[in-house]
């Protein structure tokens, strides 16, 4: 043991005595190439006396790397993370000109920008110079990769029930990879990790999203149990007056707490959880990037306490944010290219998508991986992450395109890096992939047809719409047919050209988009209105949505048939009759469409009118109602398709047969799992052990 432990030490000696040099060597070269950095006093020095000097500054550098540079990075979590990113730079060549201050007889000097530089470089070199003198050596490799992780992961320890021997699970959710997209990604190559895995120790299946197929829904649900009640990524409550935005932290926090208070349980990662990147916290204990407790005070519940264990790293601040630039300017470039090519469709990617873009792709997945990677050394039973980057791109790019693609790419290295990693842990570990959807192609809505859907339902209500959509030929359309059906509910003659009634009275119906699902609601009346009610207000409105080539169907209330489905040729289908296969008005969105439609009427917040786009099953292509050309949010194509992919050893996700519908029935398969390997303790219904997020008990 004495000797292991001397021979730990020698190691280490070595490794920072060579990394020392390296950087010394470094910083010799780079004052030899720029002009603006010197090691030598004005009237020249020699060889040996540079050298010193440089030693000198490499050291002080390190130094400061190491003991000041946390420091800082903490007092700055309250900084946007978009911010944090750009000031690494900056907060580097400060510490590299505070060393080159502390060199005596003031013979290191560097104007600012070049510090810049000098620091950038000399942080690269000095990570890539660690981690090759750490290739062979697991015990050295595996302090690297703890030092990328969580420092806070040992204070739960006392949490943990099970033995060493007894496997942890981590699930990994790619978000908005469909199945089909994964399927096609690992037999091209694209995803070779994931090939090797699929057959060989995992199984790949199919599960179908409720009708709101977007992360606030499928998330909400895999992690707490229920989505009851979140019809969409947005929509208006009648009675809070408020809009509900999944992705807003006060929304998120909102939506947790009523999901606790439904289930009388605290989530997934209860028992000893890590929960990262999410909306959502599972009710785990250790939390980073979890929006739903962004607005908490305290360090410990921080959201952005999360960036703290990875940029305290200089060498991992530095090589995240030049990987942040670069992914901005690949960016701009591939939007460049799209234009010069003229692809259709497209849409607008500039001002701060870039920025967007690099953060989802670069840095949220960096960190998030990193914090996976010190859940696994800490030895933690269950870890849910979400990497973002496909979607954030696919929404813009394509989900088929070979932007995407690129990305596909590099999640799946970030894949091979757990799997490797999870090597090194001090427990086995079982790797779940998983997403919460998928996304569906097509043009925009108001690319295809020239006006918004907010312009379409204006127009149907006869008021004023914008003058870029009066303009096109379906705006046109759209304020002819709303005002013959307007006459014609009111018994007149169709008008003239030029006559014009006067515009019904009352306030502004409000239009909300979730991809290509979208909501109408009168914030005026207080409750869910009928059919009847929204004819004797606006009787042109129905007819002109359900009528449009670009909306499959709309869902209302009828005060004398029920919940009614709505559809081109004035189809109205009473929502408990529908079947998948009768050929209604949903047979061409495919199975479990029916059922989707009946569970999301029964919402308390249902909207008066939701509006679902058409699906072309031959093409897969839906209409977005929102600035996306990969999309999600409602029913059609390969949105309502995500995947899971489990390991062989755990029990199959449904008997033969049989189709995983919803996300709730997911988070029972889950569930069911991590009871497989963690025993009783692990509850197999959220009944069986009620607590509320966080992972304690309600008082």
């Amino acid at each position: 043991m004495g000797r292991g432990r001397w021979r730990s030490a020698g190691g280490t000696v070595v490794r920072v005595v060579v990394v020392w040099a390296v950087s010394t060597l470094t910083m010799l070269a780079l004052a030899g190439l720029l002009p603006d950095f010197r090691l030598q006093s004005a009237d020249g020095d020699t060889i040996t006396r540079t050298a010193v000097t440089a030693a000198w500054g490499a050291g002080a550098f390190g130094l400061l790397g190491a003991l000041v540079w946390p420091v800082v990075v903490r007092a700055l979590l309250l900084v946007p993370a978009l911010l944090l990113g750009l000031l690494v730079f900056f907060l580097n060549g400060s510490l590299l000109l505070i060393a080159l201050w502390l060199i005596p007889d003031g013979r290191g000097a560097a104007d600012p920008e070049t510090a810049v530089v000098v620091a950038a470089v000399m942080s690269a070199v000095a990570s890539a110079t660690s981690t090759a003198l750490a290739v062979r050596d697991d015990d050295a490799y595996r302090r690297r990769l703890s030092r990328l992780a969580d420092r806070r992961r040992g204070r739960s320890r006392e949490a943990r029930a099970d033995g060493p021997g007894t496997p942890g699970t981590v699930f990994v959710q790619l978000d908005g990879v469909g199945h089909g997209v994964l399927l096609r990604a690992a037999e091209s190559g694209v995803m070779p990790t994931v090939a090797a895995l699929l057959g060989a120790t995992h199984r790949l299946t199919p599960w179908r999203t409720d009708w709101s197929s977007q992360t606030g829904a499928s998330q909400l649900g895999i992690l707490h149990g229920t989505n009851h009640d979140v019809p969409a990524f947005r929509w208006y409550e009648k009675d809070t007056r408020r809009i509900v935005v999944s992705n807003r932290p006060a929304s998120a926090a909102e939506l947790q707490r009523r999901a606790v208070e439904r289930t009388a349980d605290g989530g997934l990662l209860t028992v000893d959880g890590a929960s990262r990147g999410n909306l959502f916290s599972g009710g785990a204990d250790q939390l980073a990037l979890v929006l739903s407790v962004a607005a908490r005070r305290g360090r410990a519940n921080r959201s952005r306490a999360g960036y703290f264990a990875y940029f305290s790293d200089p060498a991992n601040a530095v090589r995240t944010a030049v990987s942040f630039l670069a992914e901005v300017c690949r960016e701009i470039g591939q939007s460049v290219r799209a234009r010069i090519r003229g692809d259709e469709p497209r849409v607008a990617r500039g001002g701060l998508y870039p920025f967007i873009r690099a953060f989802a792709t670069v840095v949220e997945r960096d960190v998030v991986v990193a914090a996976v990677i010190g859940d696994m050394l800490a030895g933690r039973t269950a870890v849910y992450a979400d990497l973002v980057a496909y979607d954030e791109v696919a929404h813009h790019s394509g989900p088929h395109s070979r932007d995407a693609q690129d990305v596909l790419e590099r999640l799946d290295r970030s894949i091979a890096l757990l799997a490797k990693a999870a090597a090194h842990a001090p427990r086995p570990y079982r790797i779940v992939l998983l997403s919460d959807h998928g996304q569906s192609p097509g043009s925009t809505f108001e690319g295809a047809y020239g006006l918004s859907l907010r312009d379409l339902v204006r127009a149907g209500c006869g008021l004023p719409v914008s003058r870029r959509a009066v303009r096109t030929r379906s705006g046109a359309e759209a304020r002819d047919a709303a005002r013959d059906a307007l006459r014609t509910a009111l018994h007149r003659p169709p008008a003239a050209d030029g006559d014009e009634d006067e515009p019904p009275a009352g306030p502004d119906p409000i239009v909300l988009a979730s991809g290509n699902l979208a909501l109408v609601s009168f914030p005026d009346v207080p409750h869910r209105m009928s059919r009847e009610e929204i004819d004797r207000r606006h009787p042109a409105l129905l007819p002109t949505l359900a009528d449009h080539p670009g909306i499959g169907f709309l869902l209302v209330r009828s005060e004398e048939h029920g919940s009614l489905v709505l559809a081109a040729g004035g189809v109205a289908e009473p929502v408990a009759g529908l079947k998948d296969d009768d050929g209604g008005p949903l047979a061409v969105f495919g199975p479990g469409a029916a059922d989707a439609v009946r569970r999301t009427d029964a919402f308390p917040h249902v909207a008066d009118i939701m509006v679902n786009s058409m699906f072309d099953p031959r093409t897969g292509v839906v209409h977005a109602f929102e600035e996306q050309i990969g999309s999600h949010g409602g029913l059609g194509g390969e949105q309502s398709r995500p995947f899971l992919m489990s390991p062989l050893e755990l029990s199959p996700p449904v008997r033969p047969g049989e189709t995983l519908a919803g996300a709730e029935q997911v988070h029972r398969v889950l569930r069911r799992w991590l009871r497989e390997g963690q025993g009783p303790q692990v509850p197999l219904e959220p009944s069986e052990h009620a607590r509320p997020a966080g992972g304690r008990r309600a008082d």
